[in-house]
């Protein structure tokens, strides 16, 4: 009946499902949710776009994605600026002479270059083999304490000295005060939310939702010549290898009879003390404003809390160490032998792609594929 049967309604599947479309190919997506969208879905309370699976800030260079995303979406100008909160210290994130000067009291970037070489210089690294020492050659042995150790320990749930070190790489370090967290050319939200875009990308596209295919998968697998498969590839297998590892998120969402809760859309808390990750006021988004401008009297926060992912909890994304790549490697090696079965997305690929790089992805297999 179908030429593709699309698993997931997420940015991989979603993209696919209109390309496929529009080079005339029947297509019917599958979602077990009872939402498009994936994780990028958005919910709208009290005229608030929430960001119900984390916050989603679209950035990317590729002129390519920017101007494809375009077609479905406005977006806003809104530019990431996160702080972070250290036992009710503020802080600039990305780290900047912002955060140099409340951390050293340092004035110029001369100075601030010369504390960072100093610790570096005491904590004796020369070539970094984990997070910890990548970050502390990165910003030095204060900020790396302060700023880096607690968070990144609750976000991955092991000590930053077992953390492979380029987790921490793209991390921005700047000697200018630049409060832009992206080094991108295009960033924004897409005005009216996420799932309004991806309803744009599957007009007239058929989707079902609330249907679990690994449970129903001989009798949906005989409707179409091809299946794209956005889950998770482990899962897919039924786990014969072993469970690949994730991290999961989870969190807590409340209304408030107030108009601004942390005056940011985002503030990571970065103790360890503390149980969440972070805060986001998802109102923040979009300018504290509905779509018509105005005001909003209410606001929704959420607390993100990181988790160990367990069988039947919502896997966010992957641990990519060693271990875990020799397991993907072998379950890449089934997924080839399956001829019927593209695998792709965050899950699909086992990999911690951002939103422009899943859509780039989708993109390339498309010309392959259509």
């Amino acid at each position: 009946m179908y030429d593709y049967l699309i698993i997931g309604s997420g940015l991989y599947g979603a993209v696919f499902a209109h390309e496929a479309t529009k080079a005339g190919k029947r297509v019917l997506v599958l979602d077990k949710r009872p939402n498009i969208a994936g994780n990028i879905y958005t919910e709208d309370m009290e005229g608030i776009h929430v960001h119900k699976y984390g916050a989603h800030i679209f950035h990317t260079n590729n002129k390519e994605v920017w101007d494809y995303v375009n077609q479905f979406a406005k977006f806003n100008r809104f530019t990431n600026s996160p702080a972070a909160n250290y036992h009710g210290e503020l802080y600039s994130l990305p780290f900047n002479m912002y955060t140099f000067n409340k951390m050293w009291g340092v004035v110029t970037p001369e100075e601030a270059e010369a504390v960072i070489e100093e610790q570096k210089k005491a904590a004796g690294i020369t070539e970094p083999k984990n997070l910890e020492e990548q970050a502390i050659s990165l910003v030095g042995t204060d900020i790396y304490e302060k700023l880096v150790k607690g968070y990144t320990e609750k976000q991955w749930g092991r000590p930053c000295s077992e953390l492979p070190a380029f987790i921490i790489k793209r991390l921005p370090v700047r000697l200018t005060f630049d409060n832009n967290y992206f080094n991108a050319l295009y960033q924004g939200i897409p005005i009216g939310g996420y799932t309004k875009m991806v309803a744009n990308m599957l007009e007239g596209i058929e989707v079902r939702l609330g249907v679990d295919y690994l449970e129903h998968k001989e009798e949906l697998d005989a409707l179409a010549e091809k299946v794209v498969y956005t889950g998770a590839i482990d899962a897919y297998f039924d786990y014969k290898l072993g469970a690949l590892e994730y991290r999961s998120v989870r969190f807590e969402t409340e209304v408030l009879d107030q108009p601004n809760f942390q005056g940011n859309a985002a503030v990571n808390y970065t103790d360890r003390e503390t149980p969440w990750t972070r805060i986001i006021e998802h109102k923040w988004f979009e300018f504290g404003k509905d779509e018509d401008g105005n005001d909003l009297p209410k606001t929704v926060i959420s607390r993100e809390y990181s988790s160990e992912w367990k069988l039947g909890d919502e896997p966010y994304y992957p641990v990519n160490d060693e271990r875990n790549g020799v397991l993907y490697q072998q379950y890449r090696e089934l997924a080839e032998a399956e001829s019927k079965v593209i695998f792709g997305g965050r899950l699909g690929e086992y990999k911690y792609y951002d939103m422009d790089a899943v859509i780039a992805s989708a993109l390339e297999m498309c010309k392959k594929e259509l």
